[in-house]
């Protein structure tokens, strides 16, 4: 019975359910920290310490990637991210505690308790990780197709980071494949008894993957799999599902128009999305106007007084509107004296001081004014030149649909890859965007802006 609950949960939830558990271990190790018996552990002040204690510790390992399903890396790098983490909840605790004495735990209580929490998340980890390499928390499914298009799932999804929640029992060949999936995994399924099959294998998800599925599907068949208890989904949709990006190459014009999503033009969700960019730019600025200043100052050590420090330059906006962005300039003064050119690694054009910026994202700090200005919001797909743009919309398909929201200072596809320096990078790039506009809400900007304090401690995709 567990064995069949667990299968019907997405890996969405099970880390939900990860979350909720560490939560608790963690509420656990602050209360057997407290050897003191003057006050109620349930008294205001210190409910208030504790729920402050526990949200500091979450956010932590959510800053540094411990919460992403599709979340990559061996069991050292895993702990390395978790002492990051406890490290840097112990460095916040420790601000709140000596700066804002607002709850009534001792510092000696809060700083076990980060201890006992560590060990007790390295434990529960390492349990859940064991779990998710059987098939107890994984629902199977059937792919039906195995030529070009079922293929895709046999080369992108195959290592074992990308089917955290899926277990693949198969693929089954229609009439009108192209040549595609290799054996062993192709499988022989007499069409006419599909729903006989998904039942007798409790199978939870059957994928159309067919290369001409309108015309070979055993429509009736896929109808009776649904009376059986299994999903149908098509395979555009679970990509997006499992990968966190739209499969540009597998969609028809229509996919875009008449799928679910792209809440963002309404304008209660406008209007919050505007409120939450101004406060978080306000608090930014607040908390980096001194690094800011620093970085102005070595700009000048290093270039000379007659250097500029700030540099201006036109990126596209909203519905295609053309608008100057602000940076730290981070290239030499005449890197651009042949016109625009993707940024490389390794780029010559890039100073000393321009590369440590570059690397922990600093150069960008004055996007915030632009931000406050209203051109830029604080999550969205990064503004391009407009010498790429034209590039790009020729090339790319869907590529104007990016302009429907203002750019951002971060966003899915910055978290989710690599910087880019070609056109096949700006593809990637737009499949994640395109999944931010269709998929946008609140909960998802909130995790973005988490999950870029990994970004910028990690210097991931800086260029």
């Amino acid at each position: 019975m567990f064995a069949h609950l667990a299968g019907n949960l997405s890996v969405k939830h099970t880390y939900a359910l990860l979350a909720i558990s560490e939560a608790f271990a963690m509420l656990s190790c602050l209360f057997l920290s407290m050897n003191d018996s003057q006050h109620s552990f349930f008294d205001h002040m210190r409910c208030m310490g504790c729920i402050v204690f526990v949200l500091i510790c979450f956010l932590s390992m959510a800053a540094m990637g411990l919460y992403r399903p599709l979340q990559r890396g061996t069991s050292r790098e895993q702990l390395a991210r978790i002492l990051l983490s406890f490290t840097l909840a112990s460095i916040t605790e420790g601000i709140i505690i000596y700066t804002i004495p607002m709850t009534s735990i001792p510092p000696k209580t809060v700083f076990m308790a980060l201890g006992l929490s560590f060990l007790v998340v390295c434990a529960l980890r390492y349990g859940f990780n064991k779990l998710h390499t059987t098939d107890l928390f994984k629902h199977r499914v059937l792919v039906l197709g195995a030529g070009a298009r079922a293929c895709i799932i046999q080369d992108k999804l195959r290592r074992a980071s990308d089917r955290k929640g899926f277990q693949l029992l198969g693929y089954v060949g229609i009439e009108g494949d192209a040549a595609g999936v290799r054996q062993p995994d192709r499988l022989t399924v007499d069409l006419d008894h599909l729903a006989e099959f998904v039942e007798r294998h409790k199978i939870k998800e059957v994928i159309l993957a067919a290369d001409q599925h309108q015309a070979y599907l055993p429509m009736d068949e896929l109808y009776e799999c649904r009376l059986v208890g299994a999903n149908v989904i098509d395979i555009a949709s679970f990509i997006e599902r499992e990968s966190g990006k739209i499969p540009l190459l597998l969609i028809p014009p229509s996919w875009m128009a008449c799928g679910n999503g792209y809440r963002i033009s309404r304008l209660l969700v406008r209007t919050g999305k505007r409120l939450f960019d101004i406060m978080i730019s306000l608090l930014l600025l607040i908390i980096v106007w001194p690094i800011m200043l620093v970085t102005a100052l070595l700009i000048r050590l290093e270039s000379g007084p007659g250097a500029s420090i700030l540099y201006q330059q036109t990126r596209v906006g909203l519905r295609g509107k053309p608008f100057k962005i602000y940076k730290f300039r981070s290239m030499k003064v005449d890197a651009e004296t042949h016109g625009a050119i993707w940024a490389q690694k390794g780029d010559q054009r890039v100073t000393p001081v321009g590369a440590f910026m570059r690397k922990y994202r600093i150069d960008e700090l004055p996007q915030l004014f632009n931000i406050l200005h209203g051109e830029m919001s604080f999550i969205g797909p990064r503004p391009e030149r407009p010498e790429f743009v034209e590039q790009l919309s020729r090339n790319l398909p869907y590529y104007d649909v990016r302009h429907q929201l203002k750019p951002g200072l971060t966003g899915w596809a910055q978290i989710c890859y690599s910087y880019g320096s070609s056109e096949e990078d700006a593809l990637e790039k737009l499949q994640y965007d395109l999944y931010y506009v269709k998929n946008f809400s609140f909960l998802l900007d909130t995790m973005i802006l988490i999950q870029t304090v990994e970004v910028i401690l990690f210097g991931k995709g800086a260029r």
